[in-house]
């Protein structure tokens, strides 16, 4: 039932691009682990082994913060329709700000979404399959528009205030360097 690669095939890049929804996990090598589920069409797959993730201003700040601690990051996708599988991306990831140099030319492959926080750019060393035969069916009826109508009444000042009160630090009171 399980299946390893070494890198994403064709066909399990295909699968990605047709999911609204993923789910990030990270953990520092103590305290709490995270998972996260993401959306807004904030995935990019580069090459085989190597995607980026466009992270938007959030509650919390939990992924940042256990990347400083550990590089290690899986990402997580379910078939929600069709034929049942689960698929299991594993690597090492980068945090990239905007500040930084290769900002822009990562930002460039998304849309412009308010609250732009952070983008992760994660080195594939595992891709895995299984048969996600307890997924539900779902029917998929949108995305929801409340964080970027949130982010847009806050404005750039406002966000940059959200994220000295809540984001600069973890659930576990790690530094998240934003």
């Amino acid at each position: 039932m399980a299946k390893r690669y070494k890198n994403i095939p064709n066909r399990l890049q295909a699968f990605i691009r047709k999911q609204p929804i993923f789910f990030v996990g990270t953990a520092a090598s103590e305290g709490r682990v995270n998972v996260s589920p993401k959306g807004m069409d904030s995935l990019r797959i580069l090459d085989p082994n190597r995607v980026v993730w466009l992270n938007v201003t959030g509650s919390g700040n939990e992924t940042a913060a256990h990347l400083l601690q550990q590089n290690r990051m899986t990402i997580m996708f379910c078939a929600f329709e069709g034929a049942p599988m689960i698929l299991r991306l594993y690597g090492n990831a980068k945090i990239i700000h905007p500040g930084d140099p290769e900002w822009q030319e990562l930002a460039d492959y998304f849309p412009k979404i308010p609250g732009q926080r952070q983008i992760f750019d994660v080195h594939i060393d595992l891709v895995q399959t299984s048969c996600g035969m307890a997924v539900p069916i779902l029917e998929y009826k949108g995305e929801r528009e409340a964080l970027n109508q949130w982010a847009d009444d806050k404005g750039e000042q406002g966000i940059r205030e959200y994220w000295e009160e809540k984001n600069k630090v973890s659930l576990d009171s790690l530094p998240t360097d934003l």
